[in-house]
């Protein structure tokens, strides 16, 4: 076929070059597309190489190790915070000494507490043994003591109807203006008696209170003393030379002889 017209020639060409133009660029879209999906594909691959995997493990186990030896290590830590607690708290009684001021005190505040401090128990019941029966020596003697003074102030007045020394008589007994002045006298004394019996109680009472606070402070005061196992005490009869005179016989004479050994 021959082509005569000029136009007609010049269209085609466009055309063919425009096709052209098409197909080039439809083929680069595809190439860079196959492209992509490679680089994706290679990504993918590279995740699942077992050698990628063997580089990124040891890592991974290294972090693990690395935690595992930090928990270990706060786990020792707190393991040796609970004993220096434990150490703390506990208390060696073997090498444990009382203080002698606190005992003291203690003796003085809470009747028995220095003994109960020292831990010496058995001393307890001697001291509250006194104190107990300070305690009902003194209301045994206030009572005889309120009956008597009573008796005594009836026996005094000249009221027939206070007669509470009547119960104080033998059976058949009365008073009568032959023997009033012998009942006074012994109302009188036996009233005095029992007032200075109370008055004596709480003075040993006292005196019980007393000691336990001065024997708290010196038990305290003597837990450093140190007792050798050499401690000793001997006596034995022995000639002491008086130099009286120059026969032997004479110039001594029988006595004892005590060493002590500390």
């Amino acid at each position: 076929m021959i082509i005569t017209n000029s136009n007609t020639y010049r269209h085609i060409c466009l055309s063919a070059l425009l096709l052209f133009s098409l197909y080039s660029n439809s083929v680069k879209a595809q190439t860079e597309q196959s492209d992509s999906i490679v680089a994706v594909l290679d990504s993918m691959y590279n995740a699942m190489n077992p050698d990628s995997i063997a580089a990124v493990m040891p890592v991974q186990d290294s972090a693990k190790v690395v935690k595992g030896t930090i928990q270990q290590k706060v786990s020792k830590a707190d393991m040796s915070t609970d004993t220096l607690k434990t150490t703390k708290t506990r208390r060696d009684w073997s090498t444990w000494r009382p203080d002698a001021k606190r005992a003291m005190w203690l003796a003085l505040v809470i009747p028995g507490g220095g003994q109960i401090y020292n831990r010496k128990y058995w001393k307890l019941p001697i001291f509250y043994g006194g104190f107990i029966g300070c305690i009902y020596a003194m209301s045994w003697n206030s009572m005889m003591y309120k009956d008597y003074q009573q008796a005594y102030l009836d026996i005094m007045d000249d009221d027939p109807n206070t007669a509470s020394y009547n119960k104080f008589l033998h059976l058949g007994r009365q008073i009568d203006d032959s023997n009033i002045a012998r009942y006074q006298q012994i109302f009188k004394s036996r009233k005095d008696k029992y007032r200075r019996w109370r008055d004596l109680s709480f003075f040993v009472m006292v005196g019980i209170y007393a000691l336990s606070v001065i024997d708290a402070y010196v038990d305290a005061e003597l837990s450093d003393f140190d007792i050798s196992k050499d401690l000793s005490m001997k006596i034995r009869p022995t000639f002491i030379n008086t130099g009286v005179s120059r026969n032997p016989l004479y110039a001594t004479s029988l006595g004892v002889n005590c060493s002590l050994n500390f």
